[in-house]
C-alpha cells in the first residue's frame, strides 16, 4: 500500500470515527428538544407537576448532549481543511453556503435561546420560557435540514455546473431539494425521534425495575410506547420510499445493500449471507426466493442491479454495506415489535407490571443509536468510491499531507474522545439512572399554586 493509499484510509477512518461519536449527540438533542417542548406544553396546559418534573429531569441530559454535539461537530469541520482540502476547494461554493446557512439559521437560534431554556425559570415568564424551548426544538430541526441538504447533495448532486474541477450552483432550489433530500430528511428525523423514545422508555423501565413506581415513570411509559409503535411503522414506510430512491439514483449502493452480484428479475430477499468480494459471490445464504423485486421496487418482474455491472474500482465494498443495512432493518423490526407489544400491555393495564417487557425496554435503549450508526455506514460507505456521487472520487478529495501526520492526529482524536466523551456519556447515564425528582407534590390550594407560579425554582418546605 502506497503512502497516498494509507493516508486516504487513515483520513477516512478519522472522519468515520469522529462522525460516529458526533451523530449520536445531535440525534438525541433533536429528539429531546421536541420532547421537552411537548412536556412543558402539557405542564402549561394541565398544571400537573409531573410534567414539570420530567422537564427538569430531561433538560439536564439535553444540555450535556447538546454541548457534546457542538464540540464534536467543531472537530469534524476542521477535517475538511486538514484532510480533505481538495474536496473543500472543489465543492466549497456549493456546500459552504449550505453549512453557513446551518450556522446562521439554526445554531445561532439554538444558542440564543438555550440560555433562557436552561437558566430562565426565575427570570422570564412561563410563556417566554416555553417559546424558548420551542425555538430550540425548531432550531435542531433546521440544523438537520441544512446538514442533510448538504450530505444529500453529495449523494445525488443536482443544480450544479462543473468547470475545471470546480462545482458551482446553477439552481439553489435544485441543490437543496436534490432527489434524495426529502427521503433522507424524513428518515433521519424519525430515527432521532425513535432513538430518543427508546431512551425515555428505557429510563422509565429502569426505574420501574428498581421499584420506583411513580407518576413520572408511568407518564414516560404511556407517552413513549404509543409513540414508538406509531413512528416505527412510519419509519418503515419512509425507509421503503428511500430504498426506491436509492434504486433510481444509486443502483450500485442498492446492489451492495441487497447483496446481489448479478442483475436479476424476481430476485430473492437475502436475509443473511457472508459476501466473498474476491470471488464475487455470497456464502452461507439464507434467502426468501423471488420476492426481492416486489419488496424493493413494488413489481415482481422488476430487475434489480448487481455489482458486476460496474468495474471493481467503481463499486462500493459490499460487506459493510450489506451488514450495516441488515442491522438497521433488524433493529427497526424489533422497535416495531416492542412498540406493538407495549401498546397491547398498555391497553390491558399491565404495562407497569410486566418485568419481562421492562427488561426488553432496557436492553433496547441503545438500539436507536446503533441503528443510526448502521444506517450511516450503509449510506456513506455505499457511496464509495465517490465523495460526490459519480463525479468526484474519494481518492481525488484528500489533502497533500502524509500518512504519518493523519495517523498522529487520529491517535490524538481516539485518545481524547475516549476520555472526554466517555466521561460525558457516563455522567448522562448517572443522571438518567437517578430518575426524575418527585419531591415536589402538586399545589393543593390556590394560594400555594400562586406562590409556586411566582417562585418556580424555590424550595417548598414549610409552606404547605
Amino acid at each position: 500500500m502506497t503512502d497516498a493509499e494509507t493516508m486516504l484510509l487513515l483520513a477516512r477512518w478519522q472522519f468515520g470515527f469522529t462522525i460516529g461519536f458526533h451523530i449520536i449527540f445531535p440525534a438525541l438533542s433533536i429528539g429531546l428538544a421536541s420532547y421537552l417542548a411537548v412536556v412543558e406544553g402539557l405542564w402549561l396546559k394541565t398544571g400537573r407537576r409531573v410534567y414539570l418534573n420530567l422537564y427538569r429531569y430531561w433538560v439536564k441530559i439535553f444540555a450535556l448532549s447538546f454541548g457534546m454535539g457542538v464540540v464534536s461537530g467543531i472537530v469534524m469541520s476542521y477535517q475538511f481543511g486538514t484532510n480533505w482540502s481538495r474536496f473543500s476547494e472543489a465543492t466549497g461554493s456549493v456546500l459552504g453556503p449550505l453549512l453557513g446557512y446551518e450556522v446562521l439559521t439554526a445554531f445561532f437560534l439554538e444558542a440564543s435561546f438555550l440560555a433562557i431554556m436552561l437558566f430562565g425559570w426565575d427570570r422570564v415568564g412561563r410563556g417566554l420560557h416555553f417559546a424558548s424551548t420551542c425555538i430550540v426544538a425548531i432550531g435542531t430541526l433546521i440544523s438537520a435540514f441544512w446538514i442533510l441538504a448538504a450530505n444529500s447533495w453529495m449523494q445525488t448532486p443536482a443544480g450544479y455546473e462543473l468547470t475545471d474541477g470546480i462545482f458551482t450552483a446553477t439552481s439553489w432550489l435544485e441543490v437543496i431539494f436534490n432527489p434524495s433530500f426529502p427521503y433522507r430528511l424524513a428518515h433521519m428525523v424519525m430515527a432521532a425521534y425513535l432513538a430518543t423514545a427508546l431512551v425515555v422508555v428505557g429510563a422509565a423501565s429502569w426505574q420501574l425495575l428498581r421499584g420506583r413506581v411513580n407518576e413520572e415513570t408511568r407518564v414516560m411509559m404511556r407517552m413513549g410506547i404509543p409513540f414508538l409503535a406509531i413512528v416505527s411503522v412510519l419509519q418503515l414506510i419512509a425507509g421503503h420510499a428511500h430504498g426506491e430512491n436509492v434504486l433510481e439514483y444509486q443502483p450500485a449502493k442498492l446492489a451492495a445493500m441487497e447483496g446481489h452480484w448479478e442483475p436479476q428479475r424476481r430476485a430473492p430477499v437475502i436475509l443473511f449471507a457472508i459476501p466473498d468480494e474476491e470471488a464475487e459471490t455470497n456464502r452461507h445464504v439464507i434467502a426468501i426466493p423471488e420476492i426481492g423485486s416486489l419488496v424493493v421496487a413494488g413489481d415482481m418482474d422488476a430487475e434489480l442491479p448487481g455489482l458486476r455491472q460496474w468495474q471493481r474500482e467503481d463499486r462500493p465494498p459490499m460487506t459493510p454495506v450489506f451488514f450495516g443495512f441488515r442491522v438497521m432493518v433488524g433493529l427497526g423490526v424489533l422497535m416495531i415489535l416492542l412498540g406493538l407489544a407495549g401498546s397491547v400491555l398498555l391497553l390491558r393495564g399491565t404495562l407497569e407490571r410486566s418485568r419481562l417487557f421492562q427488561r426488553a425496554c432496557v436492553a433496547m435503549t441503545p438500539a436507536g443509536f446503533i441503528a443510526i450508526l448502521a444506517g450511516w455506514i450503509t449510506a456513506e460507505v455505499g457511496r464509495q468510491p465517490w465523495t460526490v456521487y459519480g463525479l468526484m472520487r474519494t481518492a481525488e478529495s484528500t489533502s497533500p499531507v502524509t500518512a504519518d501526520g493523519v495517523g498522529m492526529s487520529l491517535t490524538v482524536y481516539v485518545f481524547t474522545y475516549l476520555i472526554v466523551f466517555a466521561a460525558g456519556a457516563y455522567y448522562m447515564l448517572r443522571i438518567a439512572a437517578q430518575g426524575p425528582d418527585t419531591g415536589e407534590p402538586e399545589p393543593t390550594t390556590p394560594a400555594l399554586a400562586a406562590w409556586v407560579d411566582l417562585h418556580p425554582g424555590a424550595p417548598r418546605e414549610g409552606i404547605r
